[in-house]
Parts: structure tokens; sequence; C-alpha cells
């Protein structure tokens, strides 16, 4: 008998056709936000509507405002800000779609949301209009990021066409050491693999280091698939996936409805012997705290490390692209990741924005004050209220961090949430390239923890030796 991968168990499962090596895929949810406008203007061009509302999903997130909420959308400064808000609204209102909008008590980031009202499921095919949809393989899906043409037709179809991807299995095995987080493993990851190391595949994370990892966690690693080239990126479910999942809104209730759906997803993980294209692997208890120091998250080192110089890389490409990294951030060769001072911090996005994330903040936060202008914002409404529910924005607070309304803010940098030219930001978000979190903005992306301790101490500083 042949054994399957999970990707290919959950890829055969959704072909509906197949035409010259493309495949029509069969697509359970679609994940839209207020940037989908170009979506529905081109339903409306050609007169169709939406084929399956039920399993498409709005959020207000990329471009909303994170401070001065309490006014409404009628009190968005930004008028076209403000005409995109109010367009998501009535567009879905006309098409019959579920939107967490700007006033549900469930508003929030579209990576942030589906999971925790259930509507991500294991064994799913969804598709988001963003790149960071690679979040949601966390729960045993395939998930993926689709431009504004192919959303038009899932949206019309509830199908896509798509070219099928290798598989690439990524195995870490053993204990994470002390202060080490998740963003540190997949950050350790693609400085390993390469930006473009997983270029033409879907990853699998095995071994028993994400056995052992909570579901924050698990999506914070998926997350940032992308950021390896990736098609996506995906864990197989277990108990700690259905025990998240149990209770949830849009989950399948207990009986006769949960059991169907055990069923089918006890049977999705890879089979013992299943062949992939490539695999690689890492040893947990060599993962540090890590901190970009690049342009992209291969150019990442542990926190103890020092800024390498472009004359070790390993070839003429990524020696010139070194050179360019540093002359773009500003920093020399050989200098301490320790020694670099920040201007600003920003603990957020669709990364890491759960609570588990603001818990290991507030942990570092409650060990001094902060020396930046630090903002935590929450990944949605629910997210805000457990935090606050717990204290963990009064322990902000009051150690000088910015406690914001939820939304994707400074990741994104569209929503009147950026970073001033030449300032240099610790941040929690996903992405360092140029111009990222502004124009002339220099990003080190770090895990929560880290982020909080850069901000106690105004540079990048080991978490470890302050929540010894």
């Amino acid at each position: 008998m042949t054994a399957h991968t999970m990707f290919d168990k959950i890829w055969d499962a959704h072909v509906i056709d197949e035409e010259e090596g493309e495949i029509l895929l069969y697509v359970d949810r679609a994940l839209i936000h207020e940037g989908s406008s170009h979506a529905f203007a081109a339903l409306k061009r050609r007169n169709q509507s939406v084929a399956r509302p039920q399993q498409v999903f709005a959020f207000t997130d990329h471009y909303v405002p994170t401070t001065g909420r309490e006014k409404g959308i009628q009190g968005i400064a930004v008028d076209e800000i403000r005409n995109m808000v109010i367009a998501q609204h009535e567009n879905t209102k006309l098409h019959g779609i579920r939107l967490f909008g700007f006033d549900d008590p469930a508003q929030g980031i579209l990576h942030i949301v589906p999971p925790e009202q259930g509507i991500t499921q294991p064994g799913m095919l969804i598709c988001g209009a963003d790149s960071h949809t690679a979040t949601h393989g966390a729960f045993g899906s395939i998930a993926f990021g689709i431009g504004a043409s192919d959303m038009t037709h899932v949206m019309a179809t509830q199908a896509t066409w798509q070219r099928k991807p290798k598989t690439l299995r990524i195995v870490v095995n053993g204990e994470l050491g002390f202060g080490v987080a998740p963003k540190d493993i997949i950050l350790a990851v693609i400085a390993k693999i390469g930006a473009a190391g997983g270029v033409g595949h879907a990853i699998e994370y095995a071994g028993n280091t994400f056995e052992r990892m909570s579901m924050e966690g698990r999506m914070t690693v998926c997350n940032m698939s992308i950021e390896a080239g990736a098609r996506c990126g995906m864990i197989a479910p277990d108990d700690i996936t259905y025990a998240y999942m149990d209770g949830r809104p849009w989950a399948p209730q207990k009986g006769a409805e949960w059991d169907a759906a055990m069923a089918l997803w006890r049977t999705l993980p890879s089979d013992p012997g299943a062949r992939f294209d490539r695999e690689v692997t890492l040893d947990a208890a060599q993962i540090e705290p890590m901190v970009t120091w690049g342009v992209n998250p291969e150019m990442a080192s542990p926190v103890g490390a020092a800024v390498p110089d472009p004359k070790t890389a390993p070839d003429e490409r990524r020696r010139s692209d070194w050179a360019m990294a540093l002359d773009y951030m500003g920093l020399k060769a050989g200098t301490p990741l320790q020694d670099i001072a920040i201007d600003r911090v920003f603990i957020g996005s669709c990364t890491n924005s759960r609570i588990e994330d603001i818990r290991a903040a507030a942990e570092v936060a409650k060990h001094g004050r902060a020396k930046v202008p630090a903002w935590v914002v929450p990944g949605s409404k629910t997210v805000k209220r457990q935090a606050e529910a717990e204290g963990l924005d009064k322990i902000l607070t009051a150690a000088g961090f910015e406690w914001r309304d939820p939304g994707c803010s400074l990741c994104t940098a569209i929503n009147g949430d950026q970073l001033q030219p030449g300032e240099r930001c610790a941040s929690t978000s996903n992405r360092n390239f140029r111009n990222r979190q502004g124009p002339g903005g220099r990003t080190h992306l770090v895990s929560p923890a880290m982020a909080a301790a850069a901000a106690l101490k105004g540079r990048f500083t080991d978490v470890r030796e302050i929540i010894k």
C-alpha cells in the first residue's frame, strides 16, 4: 500500500479537474480583507455573484487604524481608508458574506480570527487575499495566498487553478532552550535553507519539537513559511489541535458532527514511510534567540553573534546581497548585535499578536520600563479582551508600552502606522525588506520576548539575561 504525505492527501481530495499541468481545486474557505475591493468590482463588471458566500469570510485589518477607534468608521482620518472600510461593509452585505468588521466584537487580522473562531479546520484548502494565509496550515490544512484576479475566480466559482508544488519536510527534534520561542525556530530554519529555500515546495514541519508546541506557536512557524519562498506550510493535526478547536463557534459541534470530523482529521497526518522531495533537519537544542540584521529573514543570527562580514559570505551573490543589506540597514560588519540601538518596538502582526505572544511580552515588560516607543497591537478584539482580563495591558502600560486596538498596524505600514526614514525597529512581524515598515525604515525581526527586552534596554539584548 502506498504511503502518502499529508499534503498529497488533502490536495488529492480537492482536485476537480486537470488541464496541461494546471489543477482545478475546490476551495473550502476564502479569506478577504478591506483591500479586496478589486474582486468585488470585477464581479460587478461581469455581472456575477459570489458562488458560495457562506464559505467566504471578510476581515477589517490591513488598513484600519489602531488608535482613535472610539470615533467609529466616520472618525477614520484618511478619506481613502474610510471609504475602503465603508465599501467593504456594503460589498459583504450585498453578497451575504460574514464580515468581522470595524465594530464587530471579534474583529481582527484575517490570520488570527479564523483559527480562534473555528473557521480554520484540518483537511481544508484555504485561499486568502494575503500571502501569510500559510498561517492556517498549522491546523493540518493547505493554505496559501492568491492575487486579486485569482480571488475573483474563487469568489465566483469556489475553485482555483494551481500547479502542484513539491514537498519539503523540515524536522526539528529536541527541547527548546530557555527563552527560545517558535519565532526563533522559523528564523533559524530560514537562515539555514535561505529565503528561497522553499520555492516550489509545500513545507511540512515535523518532529517532537512541533508536537509539543502550542497552536499559537505552530501558527507563528507556518505563518513565515512564505518567507522561505514556500507555497504553504503545514503541521499535522493532533490532540493539541483538537483541544484548541473544541467549542469554537464555526468548529464542528460535539456529537455526531464532531465525531465525523475527528474520523477524517485523524487520517490526515503523513503515513509512516511517506516520501518527500526534500528533507531538512534541525536540532532544537542548538537554536538560540534570533535577530535579523539584513533585509530578508534569511539574514538572521543568534543574539550573541555579530553582524557578519560580507567577505565571509559563501558565494558572490550573497556577498553582494549582504553588502547592500548592511548599507541600507546602516550597520558595520563585526558590530555585536547587542550593541545595536533601536528607535522603536512593534509587538503585533499575524505572526505574533496572539494571547501567548502578549503574555510573553508582558512577562519581560514587568522587569523594567521601555526606553523607546513600544507598541503592543493585539491581533483581534478577542485577544485584546483576554489580555485585559488577565491584566496584561496594565503590566505593559505600567512599563511604558502603548496598548493599541487590533489590526495589522506597523507590519503593513499602510494604515497611518509607519517608521520614519532611518528609524530602527525591533519588530515581531514577518518581513524586513527595504521600506516594509515605512520609507527608509530599518526592520529587525525578533520574538515577542526579544522585542520587549529590546524596549527595556533600548538595544538588542538576550532576553535570557532579563528573565533568568
